[in-house]
């Protein structure tokens, strides 16, 4: 693994630097005490995951990272800082870590072997939810696979509402946006609510689902869900928090804000 450090403070990077070539995973670091520095070496050495102060004169890290972002998509950024109110912004910038000064070994350890190693795991129950960056159910962990896309989003957006009842007409103008409830929608609508009712049993958790004649609703007692278990102040659901939300859904950005003002809570 081949790892770049880039902060203002010259001691701060040969200490960094230092720490880094004891860690198994990395194989090759360089430092940078100048963002503009550091960035043009990125254009010809590619590197997986950099290291980055926040406050620096020449170009703060936050910008480096999206320039280092544009050039490198898969580096993963690691924000080491002294200042916590920058953690919401960087995480906007899908960092994978935001670790506090001073950085111990044994926590920068933690944040590059979860860089490299992809996104960390909450542990596993007979169902499990996900919703941390992408949303995916899993069952004793296999991936529950939906014949609908429009299924699978009616399902991530009930496990959104926490247990609460939703009515027809708001599922539906959640999944079909500009759409017009009339009759033939309706109708649709019925169609996806069937397919995940179908799935649901195929997987044998059908009674995760309740349905009644006007509204339905997730049963979340019966599941192990990241979010859950975050709103509930779970230390290991919380540091799992990457700044993502079930990415793949538009609405899903407000529930998005309303977790990263909580981690931001959490933190301080």
């Amino acid at each position: 693994m081949k790892v770049v450090c880039v902060d203002d403070a010259a001691l701060i990077v040969e200490h960094t630097v230092s720490q880094c070539r004891e860690l198994k995973p990395v194989d090759d670091v360089v430092g940078f005490t100048s963002g503009t520095e550091a960035l043009e070496y990125l254009k010809e050495h590619p590197v997986d995951v950099a290291l980055l102060d926040i406050d620096m004169p020449d170009m703060n890290g936050l910008t480096l990272a999206a320039r280092i972002k544009e050039i490198l998509p898969d580096c993963a950024v690691i924000f080491l800082t002294a200042y916590s109110e920058y953690a919401l912004e960087a995480f906007s910038l899908h960092a994978s870590g935001y670790l506090m000064k001073p950085v111990s070994k044994e926590k920068l350890e933690e944040e590059i072997a979860y860089a490299f190693s992809g996104r960390r795991s909450l542990p596993t129950s007979h169902i499990t939810v996900r919703t941390f960056g992408t949303f995916d159910i899993l069952v004793d962990g296999e991936t529950v696979s939906f014949g609908r896309s429009k299924s699978k989003e009616l399902l991530a957006y009930l496990i959104d509402r926490n247990g609460s009842s939703i009515k027809r007409a708001d599922a539906f103008a959640v999944l079909w946006e500009d759409g017009v409830y009339d009759y033939s929608m309706q109708k649709q609508l019925d169609v996806i609510i069937r397919s995940l009712r179908s799935t649901l049993k195929e997987y044998g958790i059908a009674d995760i689902f309740e349905l009644k004649r006007s509204t339905m609703r997730i049963r979340p007692e019966m599941l192990d869900c990241d979010l859950y278990r975050f709103l509930s102040g779970d230390t290991d659901a919380v540091s799992t928090y990457r700044g993502e939300y079930m990415t793949q859904y538009s609405w899903a950005m407000l529930g998005e804000a309303d977790i990263s003002r909580r981690w931001n809570e959490y933190m301080d």
